[in-house]
């Protein structure tokens, strides 16, 4: 896929912290490998519960200068801290300098939400009224069809939590006006079997012993969520067995 990536490569090294961080698999196997190249406009980190993909999303995010609880760089509210400190032993490789850029993180965008009212901020860039006035899933198109104005570095993480399958179409439909015609790139972590299908993207998928570079058919969530609905009868009988 041709398109614009501002952000090319990111660096682990001299990692000494002794927290749950050094436990967390795609701390390991980053450390590991030292550093992670994005060739692709739009990149997906997969993998299970526990592996890392939000808390490397999250430092990748804070290293790019976002608030770590989301919103753009001009967002700097602390809810509760508690962001780890991975950023700290990253280092970020740029090919240029995005004009805009969003940090969007579903466990906390109703902070942003009420950020947005509390600072009284144009709502023309939220959609035009309240995001606290819309569901989870309508503020969310809306952040990405008003608020991400193009020419940037676009960070969501678990987007699909908000989104019912239809909706997850129309955000990759938004992705894709954002990536070729407004020149962005994406870093999205997730679970979805649908927006990993995007043609062209790259998907990393964080396993115990690995970092891989893979396609969409190949990882676990799909396939999973494939034989499920091929045969779910057979899918639950071995799930409810005695």
């Amino acid at each position: 896929m041709s398109g614009t990536v501002y952000l090319h490569k990111i660096m682990l090294k001299h990692f000494d912290d002794t927290s749950y961080l050094a436990d967390l698999p795609v701390v390991r196997n980053l450390e590991h490998m030292g550093e992670l190249s994005f060739e692709s406009p739009v990149t997906f980190f997969v993998g299970e519960n526990g592996s890392g993909k939000s808390t490397l999303l999250e430092a990748i995010a804070i290293s790019a200068g976002f608030n770590a609880e989301g919103g753009s760089r001009n967002f700097s509210f602390a809810t509760k801290s508690t962001e780890s400190n991975l950023h700290s032993y990253l280092t970020l490789s740029r090919r240029g300098r995005e004009k805009d850029g969003f940090f969007y993180r579903a466990e906390s965008f109703y902070n942003v939400a009420s950020q947005v009212t509390d600072l009284q901020l144009n709502l023309d860039g939220y959609g035009g009224k309240s995001l606290h006035d819309q569901s989870h899933g309508e503020s969310l198109l809306a952040l990405v069809q008003n608020r991400f104005r193009g020419n940037g570095l676009y960070i969501l993480d678990e987007p699909e939590s908000a989104l019912s399958p239809m909706r997850q179409m129309t955000l990759m439909l938004e992705i894709k006006r954002l990536v070729e015609e407004e020149h962005s790139q994406f870093l999205i972590a997730t679970h979805s079997p649908i927006l990993i299908t995007y043609p062209g993207a790259d998907i990393f998928e964080i396993t115990p012993e690995a970092i891989l570079k893979t396609t969409y058919d190949k990882t676990e969530s799909y396939q999973i969520t494939k034989r499920f609905l091929d045969d779910p009868k057979h899918m639950l009988d071995a799930l409810f067995e005695d």
